[in-house]
């Protein structure tokens, strides 16, 4: 097998499954086929998402954050009470989310680069911290009443009379081409992807190994917190409990979207075509009506096994060849 193929192998096969699915559903299900059903995929998967494309730069690298679920949980009840308990101007606690997210990020990073940390065990504790902090501010969800916030929340754009964009989905759309050109067409996407398939010899190119894997941890941290806002713009409140296993969700569409593991390999389109998949599987049990929920983790979970397998055997072809 020639490495270009090898290396597009992963991307192909997530693209074959995203069209069975897709195919399967849309001749099984009345309606699948319908524009508001692809707009569905992108408007109900959007937080998701956007946590998917943050966690994709940081495997790129070869690490992993296990905070970003709560990280979503925190900003959303953090938001939601600034806004109705403290009176904050809906963009104001926006931002001081985002900044909240960032510097949780920057500190892993430090810790995990500077003082050589398992990122493992520090994106562990980061969990532990965001979701016990989103506790403490507040045991219940907390539904935001702030006109503006119900304005953005029903904001569209509206393509054609049957399809319609509302605002979380182009969120995510807007940071799925961002986290597109970061990737392919910048000096950190590139240093990303060497240090995932060396750190030492990354370090002996000359190249800034340290500050661009705090870069991305920030970056993700970031992105969760993005996230945790669009969530309370879906949902209309902020809820400490959101989130909870969602990282697990985004390693999983990572993965299924061809990105190794182990870093140093994988694509943005891949990460695009792991949600399709995972929603494409969520709107089918939907539809069908009959089917407990639980069978879009065993799908997933089967889906993340297969390419995890065919991860491993392009890995050995590539150490023969």
């Amino acid at each position: 097998m020639s490495p270009a193929l090898r290396h597009k192998l992963p991307l192909l096969a997530t693209t074959g499954i995203f069209l069975a699915l897709f195919i399967s559903a849309g001749l099984r299900y009345q309606g699948f086929f319908s524009a508001r059903s692809v707009v569905n995929l992108f408007a109900d998967n959007a937080f998701l998402g956007i946590v998917a494309v943050g966690m994709t730069l940081v495997i790129f690298a070869g690490g992993i954050d296990l905070s970003v679920g709560a990280v979503i949980g925190f900003t959303s009840i953090f938001t939601a009470t600034l806004i109705e308990r403290h009176g904050f101007h809906p963009a104001t606690a926006a931002a001081v989310a985002l900044g909240a997210g960032a510097l949780l990020g920057a500190v892993m990073g430090i810790l995990i680069q500077v003082f050589r940390q398992p990122a493992f065990l520090v994106t562990l504790a980061g969990m532990f911290l965001a979701r016990g902090g989103a506790f403490w501010i507040s045991t219940e969800s907390t539904g935001i009443t702030h006109p503006l916030y119900g304005r953005w929340s029903e904001t569209e754009w509206v393509i054609t009379e049957t399809i319609r964009l509302p605002l979380t989905a182009l969120i995510f759309l807007a940071v799925l081409v961002g986290g597109y050109v970061v990737a392919h067409f910048t000096r950190f996407g590139r240093n990303l992807l060497a240090i995932g398939g060396s750190e030492q010899s990354a370090v002996l190119m000359g190249l800034p190994v340290g500050v661009t894997k705090i870069g991305a941890y920030t970056l993700n941290s970031t992105l969760a917190a993005l996230a945790g806002l669009v969530a309370t713009l879906y949902t209309g409140s902020g809820n400490p409990s959101l989130g909870i296993g969602l990282e697990l969700d985004a390693i999983a569409i990572v993965v299924i979207g061809g990105t190794l593991l182990s870093g140093g390999r994988g694509h943005m389109l891949g990460t695009l075509l792991g949600i399709l998949v995972f929603g494409t599987i969520q709107a089918a049990i939907l539809f069908d009506g009959r089917l407990n929920p639980w069978w879009i983790r065993i799908a997933v979970g089967g889906l993340l096994l297969g390419f995890i397998l065919l991860q491993r055997a392009l890995v050995r072809s590539a150490g023969r060849g």
